[in-house]
């Protein structure tokens, strides 16, 4: 006879029914798919060109609007104290926020670019690297996972 936990039980213990139960075990077997697409912009160049700024027009109309507020949106985005433009003296926060972003993005570029694009159009450098932040965070926020299980 087996030991079953069928009926009640007496002080913690199984009660020995008088028939043997059969024991039945199923065998599940699960097949997990994942699909994961992800949009990526290595390219080594900047996204949008420096007057691209009809591109975005929201970036262009703040720049417009209230150029300390872009500059300091577009700081906080990527992850600096968002007061930093504030003590941007001689374009030192910029050329430095400029050339940090190529690094980390992986576009090819030199300090001595990133200083003649500020030097000759601030405004515009300012309006590409907030674009570029805004496109790159949106491509990294559309990766999507799909998973099917199969039985």
């Amino acid at each position: 006879m087996a030991a079953c936990t069928r009926g009640s039980r007496t002080r913690g213990s199984p009660v020995v029914c008088p028939v043997s139960c059969p024991v039945v075990f199923m065998a599940v077997q699960q097949q997990v798919v994942s699909v994961t697409t992800h949009t990526s912009h290595s390219s080594g160049t900047w996204t949008t060109g420096i007057c691209d700024c009809c591109s975005d027009m929201g970036t262009c109309c703040c720049a417009l609007w209230c150029f300390p507020c872009l500059q300091c949106q577009t700081v906080s985005q990527f992850g600096w104290c968002f007061c930093m433009p504030l003590l941007d003296c001689c374009m030192i926060v910029s050329c430095c926020l400029r050339s940090k972003m190529r690094e980390r993005y992986g576009i090819h570029g030199s300090c001595c670019d990133d200083c003649c694009s500020l030097c000759f159009c601030y405004p515009c450098a300012w309006c590409q690297m907030s674009r570029e932040i805004k496109i790159r965070a949106h491509a990294s926020t559309s990766t999507v996972v799909t998973q099917q299980i199969r039985a």
